[in-house]
Order: structure tokens, then C-alpha cells, then sequence
């Protein structure tokens, strides 16, 4: 069982930064892949990045390459979303999602993961 805790949302001006942070709670984090995803007003939860176990593989969806940045410390059970030149369409809740998984693999399907966060809210004011 593992427990998931967002943090680090806020307001910010478009074109500034915030650091996400997802920490578990429970045993073996390493042996979890890890996801982070959005829900904006009226919208279905979209993927944003992901990450496999050992932090060596990482997918992101389109909109967000280059800006944001998943990453991983699995000596404190933390995964990190750093999310650089937000844009005013990056306001949503932000989810972190965790699934056992093999070594390298890199989960972007929502329906995988079984552990999820409450969430916390990103807005980015244009």
C-alpha cells in the first residue's frame, strides 16, 4: 500500500516556476514507477510525465517538453515535477500516481496506476 502527498501548487505569473512534490509514504518506492497528471476545469485528467523506477527513463507529453521536468530521489521517496515558463493552460489540479512496475518501464496511462494523490492546484495567471 502506499500513500501519495502533492505539494509545492500555488499561484504564479505566466512565465515563472514552481517545483511540484510527490512524497509516499509505505515501503519500497523504488520499486514504483511514477506519473504526475492534470485535471483543468471541464476537462478529462491528462497525462504530464512520467518516470521509471530508477529515474533513468522519463516521457513527457508534448505541450510540456522542454518547460517541465520529472525527476525522482528514491532515498526520500520523493518525485519532483519542475515546471518552468508556465503558461496560463497549464492551470489545473496536478495529480502524482504510482504503480508497481519492471525496471525500465515507463507508465503514461492513466488506468495503470492504482495509487494517486488528492491533488494539488497549479494556477498560472496570464
Amino acid at each position: 500500500q502506499v500513500q501519495l502527498v502533492e505539494s509545492g501548487g500555488g499561484l504564479v505569473q505566466a512565465g515563472g516556476s514552481l517545483r511540484l512534490t510527490c512524497t509516499a509514504s509505505g515501503r519500497n518506492f523504488n520499486t514504483y514507477a511514477m506519473g504526475w497528471f492534470r485535471q483543468a476545469p471541464g476537462k478529462e485528467r491528462e497525462f504530464v510525465a512520467a518516470i521509471n523506477r530508477s529515474g533513468g527513463f522519463r516521457d513527457y507529453t508534448d505541450s510540456v517538453k522542454g518547460r517541465f521536468t520529472i525527476s525522482r530521489d528514491n532515498t526520500k521517496n520523493t518525485v519532483y515535477l519542475q515546471m518552468n515558463s508556465l503558461k496560463f493552460e497549464d492551470t489545473a489540479v496536478y495529480y502524482c500516481a504510482a504503480r508497481s512496475a519492471i525496471l525500465s518501464r515507463v507508465i503514461v496511462n492513466a488506468d495503470e496506476y492504482n495509487y494517486w494523490g488528492q491533488g494539488t492546484q497549479v494556477t498560472v495567471s496570464s
